[in-house]
């Protein structure tokens, strides 16, 4: 039926999901992804951060398990799943952090304190506070995630729920039960909840974290029917017979994979003008970002980690050195190549970034070409990467990142190529338009990355580096292609 990506709403997560997912779907897979952010804890936060997933997520997996295994469609699982979400609230209190393989233990949570409002993977909380009785803890956090002023779920009085105490990995059952038993005659009477399941147990856990976390889920009769449908999940409460799944589960080829050879693949021994120009075009794009990197990593430490030039680099000098098995005259899978040389060295943020970049693009082309791409191909292609770079990554135009750059460079292409335009002309004009969106991200308050913690004055003196290196690859590629169509060899 396909796949379903149940995703915690963390950027890494949200990135490296997002890959597999565009990775997936240039592959012929159906995929959609759910992402949940169930933390209560914080304000609303700044910038496209949003909130963190956290174990409010079992209840979603539980109700999508139930729902794929009723037979239903991926997209109405989906559907199910995303509905779900939005009915979750979760909040943590933690009295020690979790122990890193090979690391010394932090001290963060003193003796006699508790951190209220922490992450799953042992991230800092909203606070840490004098430890108190459970039952003022637990009142705190109901209060927390009930609260009408963030209305972070859509719960009122005379709604019914369902309760989550989840344990974080060193909290005895006994503990856990004790929440429990505090928690639902509070949301019974000072609620006005009508509590209709109870889960307690260690379900999304920390290593060795003490301590735990509440969620509360607003239910209907079709909620609890998934809830309650049979499961051999062996930790769940209501369990069937015990029986573990099966270890492993084949999972069939879909019928749209590509069957091309790996001799299809590889540097053709004659380039035809498609090719050339492919060529030609690729070179000065990585050649333009390996001369940027000293300026990209200078305007990098004033607004981010000092790196970006650096990485960058790596990946233009990968795209270079690969550019020999490359297959020139395909279009469509030279994309694809160039994805798989940047996935192979660039790291951080960027490097994902460009991987989902050349992946959606490489499922565009795949999905909408025969034979030879069109200028219309490639504006299409350009549109869907940055359509997936959005979606993954939570940006959008004046966050001050790449797509400031791109998004402009998309609109001019299409607008000259609908005037008619000749498709050489119209990739110049629309490089134009890159660099200038690209300059303008000085007048930008950050929303995205690193950047989005440094002020405004600091961001004011340099442009957003992301966006600079996009440009001027771009750039460099329009200005390769324009040349070369004036120059035929």
């Amino acid at each position: 039926m396909g796949c379903l990506l149940i995703v915690k709403n963390y950027t890494g997560d949200r990135l490296n999901f997002g890959l597999a997912a565009e990775q997936a779907k240039s592959e012929g897979y159906k995929v959609e992804t759910v992402i949940v952010g169930d933390d209560c804890a914080l304000p609303p936060p700044r910038g496209i951060a949003g909130r963190r997933g956290l174990a409010g997520t079992i209840l979603i997996h539980k109700i999508s398990g139930a729902a794929a295994a009723a037979g239903l469609s991926l997209a109405d699982v989906a559907t199910e799943a995303r509905r779900a979400s939005e009915m979750v609230g979760t909040m943590g209190v933690a009295l020690s952090v979790c122990t890193l393989p090979g690391r010394v233990t932090p001290d963060r949570v003193g003796p006699g304190k508790m951190e209220l409002g922490l992450g799953i993977h042992g991230e800092p909380g909203a606070a840490v506070a004098d430890l108190q009785p459970v039952d003022v803890i637990v009142s705190h956090v109901l209060k927390q995630i009930l609260s009408p002023e963030t209305n972070y779920v859509p719960i009122t009085r005379g709604s019914r729920v369902v309760l989550m105490v989840n344990g974080l990995g060193a909290t005895p059952v006994m503990e856990l039960m004790i929440a429990s038993g505090k928690a639902v005659p509070k949301l019974q009477l000072e609620h006005g909840l009508a509590v209709d399941r109870v889960y307690t147990g260690s379900f999304m856990t920390s290593l060795d974290m003490a301590g735990f976390s509440i969620s509360i889920m607003k239910a209907d009769q079709a909620i609890l029917q998934r809830l309650d449908a049979a499961t051999k999940a062996p930790h769940w409460p209501v369990g069937v017979d015990g029986n573990h799944p099966p270890a492993k589960i084949p999972v069939p080829l879909p019928p749209s994979r590509s069957t091309k050879s790996d001799e299809s693949l590889g540097r053709p021994a004659q380039l035809n003008a498609q090719g050339q120009i492919l060529e030609v075009a690729i070179e000065a794009a990585a050649h333009a970002v390996k001369k940027l990197r000293d300026n990209l990593n200078e305007w990098d430490s004033k607004v981010g980690d000092g790196d970006c030039g650096s990485t960058m680099y790596r990946g233009a000098a990968a795209v270079l050195e690969d550019m020999q098995n490359y297959p020139l005259n395909d279009a469509t899978e030279t994309v694809n190549e160039i994805g798989s040389s940047v996935r192979r060295v660039m790291g951080g943020t960027s490097g994902i970034l460009y991987t989902i970049f050349c992946k959606a693009a490489y499922a565009q082309l795949k999905a909408s070409t025969q034979g030879v791409v069109t200028s219309k191909n490639w504006a299409e292609a350009l549109e869907a990467s940055i359509a997936a770079v959005s979606k993954y990554g939570g940006a959008s135009a004046g966050y001050r990142t790449l797509l400031d750059a791109l998004i402009p460079a998309s609109a001019v292409l299409q607008e000259r190529l609908k005037a008619g335009d000749d498709p050489a002309t119209a990739f110049l004009l629309s490089s134009e338009a890159a660099l200038e969106g690209a300059e303008s991200t000085k007048h930008m308050q950050a929303q995205a990355g690193r950047s989005s913690y440094i002020s405004g004055e600091i961001l004011a003196s340099v442009p957003d580096p992301g966006a600079m290196a996009a440009a001027s690859w771009y750039r460099a590629a329009a200005l390769a292609v324009k040349y070369k169509y004036q120059t035929p060899s």
